[in-house]
């Protein structure tokens, strides 16, 4: 079974590779934070530690799309970078097993825009990037991927109910994004800043 929560952990993978290359002395071709637009603080408001409910599309796109798996646990949120990244900790379970995963944000001040790239620990794959920022308060992402071998359109949203709860949404779309499918929905509320 494909599950859509592998996008999560494939960011740590990169995240970890931005912390060392940051430690080593590594140089960096980012431009000087006064170049830097608006749109690196999207995510300021979610560093911190978070309690997190999951409910995953057990198979997407399929005809029997009517199986929700379900998953508690946390996500811990650090920025990285002077705030021009962030790398999400995921770690949730469920009846059905454990999601462990890393959602690596990198800011690209040239576009004003975020990437978002997940890795699934479990096999340390990286998934294509999604990309956008938020507009109007809505964090609005979008990408391409495979599902069994076939193409398909990735949207994730991310809406903040206030300062301290957050809902995110991942839809599928295997009609070049005339329908979408909704097979991801998480829900945080804060522990701690």
């Amino acid at each position: 079974m494909t599950l859509p929560y592998r996008r999560i952990l494939v960011a740590g993978l990169a995240a970890v590779m931005l912390v060392a290359m940051a430690a080593s002395g590594g140089a960096s071709t980012a431009p000087a934070p006064s170049t830097l637009a608006e749109g690196r603080h999207d995510f300021d408001w979610e560093i911190g530690t978070w309690r997190t409910t999951v409910r995953v599309l057990a198979e997407p796109l399929s005809e029997s799309a009517d199986q929700w798996l379900d998953f508690a646990g946390t996500s811990v949120v650090r920025q990285l970078m002077d705030r021009r990244a962030n790398v999400v900790e995921l770690a949730v379970a469920g009846p059905s097993g454990r999601i462990d995963g890393l959602n690596l944000r990198l800011y690209e001040p040239q576009d004003d825009r975020w990437s978002s790239t997940f890795v699934n620990i479990r096999d340390g794959l990286l998934t294509p990037s999604v990309h956008g920022g938020f507009h109007d308060g809505v964090g609005e992402f979008h990408g391409d991927d495979q599902l069994d071998g076939r193409p398909i359109k990735v949207r994730f949203l991310i809406f903040r109910q206030g300062q301290d709860k957050a809902r995110f949404e991942q839809a599928f779309s295997a009609d070049g994004g005339a329908t979408w499918e909704t097979n991801w929905i998480a829900v945080d509320r804060r522990i701690r800043r």
